[in-house]
């Protein structure tokens, strides 16, 4: 038996395996339309973070799994979520962090997004601010953590993100792509010049997302909404 004391995720986890939804709910404590919620990533047991008096590192993957996006991204993802978003941490940098249910995301391939989860051979940490600091510059709640506001679903996430990604950034191309400064390839390619000729495209220049920003600004910038472009990227 696991203590009562035990994180509920951690709790539904140990006597998850094979056993009906019912049963499991009945040795959490939990009844089994609760634990359907949770398992959707809907609900979960309260939590705040800790006292503190400035930004505490701590660990994903127990109570809460995280989604970070660039500020390009991101603020777009935010105003297509609306109302529909759970809190959101914005750093000092700007980058934002959604607050997800423990294993509710998995391999998005997404460029300028990361998902933070818990890794078998290593610890993953999320720079968590106190509750109370809710405007900038520094690290703070963007969108304040509370008892009705505090994760997002996932799958609407991945899609206000993978909406954003395609705004900004036109359709993926196939496969990895060279850094035009690393010269490695990279599963994330983000377009940063475009070269046309004769309406049609010549060539598309692509950057990791560490170098993207570093992309000379004396270049022509790519036309993101360029319909040579965009027939070049879709072709499949």
């Amino acid at each position: 038996m696991v203590a009562s004391d035990v994180p509920i995720g951690d709790r539904i986890r140990h006597y998850r395996g094979e056993r009906r939804q019912d049963v499991v709910a009945g040795l959490v404590g939990i009844s089994p339309d609760y634990l359907s919620q949770i398992e959707r990533g809907l609900k979960v047991r309260p939590w705040t973070p800790p006292p503190a008096v400035d930004v505490e590192a701590l660990p994903v993957g127990r109570w809460r799994d995280a989604v970070r996006a660039a500020p390009i991204v991101g603020e777009r993802a935010l105003k297509t979520l609306g109302d529909e978003t759970g809190a959101v941490i914005q750093d000092m940098y700007a980058t934002l962090y959604w607050l997800i249910a423990v294993g509710s995301a998995t391999s998005w391939h997404l460029r300028q997004v990361r998902v933070l989860a818990e890794l078998a051979d290593e610890s993953t940490y999320l720079g968590v601010p106190p509750v109370s600091w809710t405007t900038g510059p520094r690290s703070h709640w963007r969108v304040p953590l509370g008892p009705n506001r505090y994760l997002t679903h996932p799958w609407r996430l991945r899609e206000a993100l993978a909406e954003a990604d395609r705004a900004e950034y036109g359709p993926m191309p196939e496969g990895r792509q060279l850094c035009y400064h690393c010269q490695l390839p990279t599963d994330q390619p983000i377009p940063v010049d475009v070269q046309a000729r004769d309406n049609h495209v010549d060539k598309i220049t692509y950057a990791c997302p560490t170098h993207a920003p570093l992309y000379p600004t004396d270049q022509q910038p790519r036309t993101l909404t360029s319909a040579p472009a965009t027939e070049h990227e879709g072709r499949r």
